[in-house]
């Protein structure tokens, strides 16, 4: 049995489809799939208990942490696997992640991410193109949205204290040989869709990091210019995409510097809805 915990917050839109995806071709018992919706004001609990074998913990308590402890607490076995409601994920690429998981000396695992830009518009598609492209080297656990751990991996990460990026928190708590990046296994993931979004995500991330800094997690330091460069002149982006990464990157230092004191940032509602026009 594999154990999976997806908090979901206000996920109506998509937590059905999602979880009859991730269980279609299972066996019974093969999965334990728990679902925390927590502070939600839709049917997002009601739409998670009407697919079969899934358990539903509800709580009134607001907060991707909180509920991924609660879900954790109810957890019957190991691996663990922790999927945001937002994102797909198959049992064939669950499976691969386990059987990552078994390997000596792996702690953690995550699959290898694809952006769904289906809906995302002109601008931003080129932003996201480039940014998956820098980052790729570098990503591992975070941002694919989907963490698997091992027994002796939870025991790095839990208790997981009230961090907004839980995925940077599990990524440094492992050295890069303890963390296996799956290529068999994929996640679809579904970013900003307009640039404003972006930026909103971007301001969240950036108080994540500060946070996940003050508790001595701090990333290791992002890529320079000089990668996006090197990927112009290898022909992985076009001049166009490298140009329009550059103005949305001018435009995401200056709105973090202005927003650095907000309090709270919430989901991007975004990706649950049909796309606005740019």
């Amino acid at each position: 049995m594999v154990s999976i915990v997806i908090p979901a917050h206000n996920e109506a839109a998509v937590i059905g489809p999602n979880l009859r995806r991730l269980l279609a071709g299972t066996q019974p018992g093969e999965f334990d799939v728990i679902v925390v919706p927590n502070a939600c004001r839709d049917r997002t609990a009601e739409l998670a208990a009407e697919v079969p074998g899934v358990r539903v913990i509800e709580t009134s308590i607001p907060g991707k942490v909180p509920a991924l402890r609660l879900g954790d607490e109810a957890c019957k076995s190991f691996p663990r696997v922790y999927l945001d409601a937002d994102v797909e994920l198959t049992a064939d690429s669950v499976r691969a992640l386990v059987a990552a998981c078994a390997r000596p000396g792996v702690l953690a695992a995550a699959p290898v991410p694809e952006l769904d830009l289906a809906q995302v518009g002109r601008l931003v598609r080129r932003v996201h193109r480039v940014h998956d492209r820098m980052i790729a080297p570098s990503r591992a656990l975070a941002g694919v949205g989907v963490y698997v751990l091992t027994e002796a991996g939870h025991a790095r990460v839990f208790p997981m204290p009230d961090v907004i990026a839980d995925d940077g928190w599990v990524h440094t708590s492992f050295a890069p040989h303890e963390r296996a990046i799956v290529a068999e296994a994929r996640s679809v993931v579904r970013p900003a869709r307009t640039v404003q979004a972006h930026l909103n995500r971007r301001v969240r991330v950036r108080r994540g990091n500060r946070q996940l800094a003050a508790l001595d997690r701090a990333h290791a330091g992002g890529p320079g210019l000089g990668s996006l460069a090197g990927l112009v002149r290898r022909r992985e982006v076009s001049p166009i995409d490298a140009a329009a990464y550059l103005s949305v990157l001018v435009l995401d230092r200056a709105v973090s510097r202005v927003r650095r004191d907000k309090a709270s940032w919430g989901s991007d509602l975004s990706t649950r809805a049909a796309a606005p026009a740019e």
